[in-house]
């Protein structure tokens, strides 16, 4: 692993990059996006229950919430396929930050685009919505990848709990302002009008910030300028597991990461539709809960980053992964806004946690290579994996059931399997 010492600048500017595209994350994934995308495939009474909620997208139907977790399920999987091509090339000619600039570019562009997503234009909306979650993936591949890279191995957690802190911090800041467009709906703005605006900010935020990333972050230079999209591709996929395949702590601890991160991000993508579906939650009261996740979550990545320090990362995180599962408990049985706020709460106070400390364990326990991004293009393939087949499972089970509260009972599936995979993963470290 790089052992020299961190450059302030470099590190600050690094976590800049996740106070850009977070917002993306929170607004377009989490808030603003899903809560219009219900207003407008939906047909609620008085009550705010829903009476319908069938979309025809490409000549089949699909229950709306449904159809977008098909969406993000499907932009992970184009991500998943095409990252080991593109981490190869990156690392053979050092060019990290020209890919992960494409992706920002092209995640932001997508996000600016729909401020034209209506009613009459769901195919673009949908469309939009997987292009920006491709951009927003494809280029946390390399944005990962440069861990290992400007922080020595003592300074991860810290440095990886720094750059989710920004995250939170500049994307509450949007949201905040967005929440006020959609809720003052200043200069004559309808709330429709005020949430694609929203879009927009997004995108140009995305863009903007990501600047000050790029003017800092170094361009790593190698020779091999031989290598292409085809001559190399999976076979870096291959020649990473080869490796892991031989370190048997570091493959007990994908398993387990494999299976929870299946839990967690499900959970992201489909909290504000849960709500909004399931609790007949307005507007204001699904983006206010998405707001507490979010600023308890920045105290949480750095408490679970403090912890790890005390008690080792694999026994914080299988603690973190175990709440997960009480989280999704309660979540099933909840019944309304005040349930939904607690929890948000808990979420959040994990969430940070366990997206920091999952990502700085994998580079802790990464062998010293040089090809950080191939590595980190197997931890993001398999993360990508785990959420194709956690939103599809929910998708397909909220389509088959016509509730997603069965589709929670996966989740908590999902979580167990990593708990006991990280209790495997333990065990291992005890006697290593």
């Amino acid at each position: 692993m790089n052992q020299k010492v961190s450059s302030k600048k470099i590190i600050n500017g690094w976590a800049m990059y996740d106070w850009a595209n977070s917002a993306y994350n929170l607004v377009i994934t989490s808030t603003i996006f899903p809560a219009y995308y219900d207003a407008i495939t939906t047909v609620k009474n008085k009550d705010n229950k829903i009476i319908f909620d069938d979309v025809s997208f490409l000549g089949m139907h699909f229950k709306s919430g449904a159809l977008y977790e098909y969406a993000i399920s499907f932009a992970y999987l184009v991500i998943a396929i095409l990252s080991p091509l593109l981490s190869s090339v990156a690392d053979g000619r050092g060019n990290k930050k020209r890919f992960m600039q494409f992706f920002c570019y092209l995640g932001s562009a997508a996000c600016c685009i729909l401020f034209f997503f209506t009613k009459e234009r769901i195919h673009l909306g949908i469309v939009c919505c997987i292009i920006a979650a491709i951009g927003y993936c494809g280029s946390l591949v390399f944005y990962n990848a440069y861990l290992p890279e400007i922080a020595p191995e003592s300074e991860q957690d810290k440095v990886s709990a720094k750059g989710f802190a920004y995250g939170y911090i500049g994307s509450v800041i949007l949201q905040i302002i967005c929440f006020v467009f959609v809720l003052k709906l200043p200069f004559g703005m309808n709330e429709a009008f005020a949430s694609r605006f929203s879009f927009l900010l997004v995108g140009l935020w995305w863009f903007g910030f990501a600047q000050i990333t790029f003017s800092v972050l170094p361009k790593i230079k190698k020779e091999n300028n031989e290598i292409t999209l085809f001559n190399k591709g999976f076979a870096e996929l291959k020649k990473v597991w080869q490796q892991v395949k031989q370190m048997p702590l570091l493959k007990r601890y994908l398993f387990a990461f494999f299976f929870y991160s299946m839990g967690v991000q499900t959970v992201v993508i489909a909290a504000t539709l849960f709500g909004s579906q399931e609790l007949g939650l307005g507007t204001t009261q699904l983006i206010s809960c998405i707001l507490i996740i979010q600023l308890v979550a920045i105290p949480g990545s750095y408490l679970m980053a403090k912890l790890s320090e005390k008690f080792g990362n694999i026994k914080v995180l299988s603690f973190v992964v175990l709440l997960w599962i009480m989280i999704c408990v309660l979540a099933y049985f909840i019944q309304s806004a005040t349930g939904f706020y607690i929890v948000a709460t808990l979420v959040g106070i994990v969430m940070g946690g366990i997206q920091s400390l999952s990502r700085s364990t994998y580079s802790k326990l990464m062998p010293e290579t040089k090809d950080t991004a191939s590595f980190f293009s197997f931890y993001d393939v398999t993360e990508k994996i785990a959420i194709v087949i956690g939103t599809f499972s929910f998708g397909f089970i909220h389509q088959l059931t016509g509730s997603m509260r069965y589709s929670i009972l996966a989740l908590i599936v999902f979580f167990a399997i990593g708990f006991f995979g990280l209790i495997n993963a333990r065990t291992k470290e005890a006697v290593s």
